[in-house]
């Protein structure tokens, strides 16, 4: 799945990113760190990928985050 990174904090390595309908969804240092960045910016377009489903009680938990590639 696609996303926009939204906000990012170095200190803690989490943060959000915003799906295509504008949903903010955040993610733990697990996640950034699964996808072996360094450093995100908001605004850059990211590939990620999910457990859960929207609207459960557990709702939806990002696994990894990584840069989205053409």
């Amino acid at each position: 799945m696609q996303a926009t990174a939204y906000t990012y904090d170095p200190d803690s390595r989490s943060g959000q990113v915003l799906l295509d309908d504008g949903t903010p969804v955040p993610f733990d240092a697990a996640a950034f760190d699964a996808g072996g960045l360094r450093l995100l910016r908001p605004g850059q377009r990211v590939r990620i990928e999910t457990e859960g489903a929207a609207g459960a009680s557990e709702g939806l938990r990002i696994t990894l985050v990584t840069l989205q590639t053409l």
